[in-house]
């Protein structure tokens, strides 16, 4: 049998370990005890791991015990969102506890002068989005020609945005001799590019890979028609114990599932990204605080919360990439405890559907055999025309409508179709503002 490593078996400082102490952290998971002592030693780290194995810590620790208090900015750390900048800064100052070393946030969407005050207090880590971070850079008032340590945490995410070309901008401004950990869940082509340029000799650490597929979380699926999600969002809930997540696919949707289950007398927030930054961290403090048992949220949200409480994850609506379904169902099951996930899927989208069961390693439930759910998902190349329905035709020549009689048709069709979407949005804009959002 493995003898069982402890913290104060990798080489941390007596300070952070009376922090892990006081936390109740005793054992480290499987990434922190490999990533630690390699980043302790001063070496480059390439880390993919499943989210909530723990691995802001295995970074974070490191970090803060080879930086030197008051003595300016010598540790960043990149992130591509800002729930997840805040979310990574709450942890390294939780750890940070008997240091004396500071952490600021640095995001878009809150006042430069808030952050240029907390500039001024001389933070020796800063946690970023890298488009604020150029900002700042281009201002003089963040320098980085000290800096130590540098972080990319959700490398692939930031690809996916677009911020290769902000990281390399970024890192090309710190020194060459410094500490460079680089966490992914997947490893594309352009982030082993990004590494081989800007590491020197990485050790690449690989745990958990079969985590990524969803292992240790209760996954199970329901395939009905969208009209009936809200019935079973609602018997799903009232069975859980816990927190719990529902994800969704359009802003619209998020508010008009968060409004239903407010008028059912549900304690819920939500999160999309028409909210102002205050309300979204409003929205997320609260539900951190299980002030509320429910957060309804876009994809915004599926990196920026780590809450143990959360058993159950609901996808109201399917991903449209592989990954994101990982990402969100990874909000329950965090750090080695238990959850569920339960997926909606509407008959247009089982095509899609299956196409991410594909990705997973582990047996999902058919929630229709369970329950007794039956389904029909209708073959368009089987409809016919109702009886005594004709479709028309051209009075003047007997044909169908064919190319700029066509083209006016499909015109005016599309010009129904965006007065519809106007009605809808001036509604839903017309409700809240004349209530509080949640």
């Amino acid at each position: 049998m493995k003898k069982m490593t402890k913290f104060e078996n990798l080489g941390l400082e007596k300070k952070l370990l009376d922090t892990l102490d006081d936390a109740g952290f005793i054992t480290p998971f499987p990434i922190q005890e490999r990533t630690i002592p390699v980043l302790l030693e001063g070496s480059d780290v390439i880390g993919q791991a499943h989210t909530g194995t723990g691995k802001t810590a295995a970074y974070a620790l490191p970090m803060l015990q080879l930086i030197i208090a008051k003595q300016g900015i010598q540790g960043i750390v990149m992130a591509p969102t800002r729930e997840l900048a805040l979310q990574i800064t709450s942890e390294i100052n939780r750890y940070a506890k008997y240091t004396g070393i500071r952490t600021v946030t640095i995001y878009g969407g809150q006042g430069m002068g808030i952050q240029l005050d907390a500039l001024r207090k001389k933070p020796e880590i800063i946690v970023a989005t890298p488009g604020r971070l150029i900002d700042h850079l281009k201002r003089g008032t963040i320098k980085l020609n000290n800096v130590k340590h540098v972080v990319l945490d959700e490398a692939d995410v930031m690809l996916d945005m677009g911020f290769v070309e902000d990281i390399q901008f970024i890192l090309d401004l710190t020194p060459e001799e410094r500490v460079t950990s680089l966490w992914s869940a997947t490893m594309p082509q352009e982030i082993m590019r990004l590494a081989e340029t800007n590491m020197n000799s990485p050790k690449r650490i690989l745990v958990d890979s079969d985590d990524l597929s969803g292992a240790g979380i209760d996954q199970s699926f329901l395939i009905i028609k969208d009209r009936e999600k809200t019935k079973f969002v609602l018997d799903f809930i009232g069975g859980n114990i816990g927190q719990c997540i529902v994800f969704c696919s359009t802003k619209i949707r998020t508010r008009d599932v968060a409004r239903m289950l407010h008028k059912v007398g549900k304690k819920v927030v939500a999160i999309e990204g028409d909210m102002s930054q205050h309300k979204r961290e409003e929205s997320m403090q609260r539900f951190r605080k299980s002030k509320v048992d429910i957060l309804v949220a876009t994809d915004v949200a599926a990196r920026g919360i780590d809450v143990p409480q959360v058993a159950l994850v609901i996808n109201y609506d399917i991903p449209n990439q592989d990954m994101v379904y990982f990402h969100r169902i990874g909000r329950t099951a965090r750090a080695g405890a238990k959850g569920r996930a339960i997926t909606l899927v509407s008959y247009s989208s089982v095509g899609e559907w299956n196409e991410i069961k594909k990705q997973t390693k582990v047996k999902m439930t058919d929630l229709n055999e369970k329950l007794g759910v039956e389904f029909k998902i209708p073959d368009p190349l089987k409809r016919r025309a109702m009886p005594g329905r004709h479709f028309n035709r051209s009075k003047t020549s007997g044909r169908r409508f064919t190319g700029r009689h066509q083209n006016a048709r499909d015109q005016n069709a599309r010009d129904q179709y965006d007065k519809r979407k106007k009605v809808q949005h001036v509604t839903t804009r017309s409700y809240f503002s004349k209530k509080k959002r949640w």
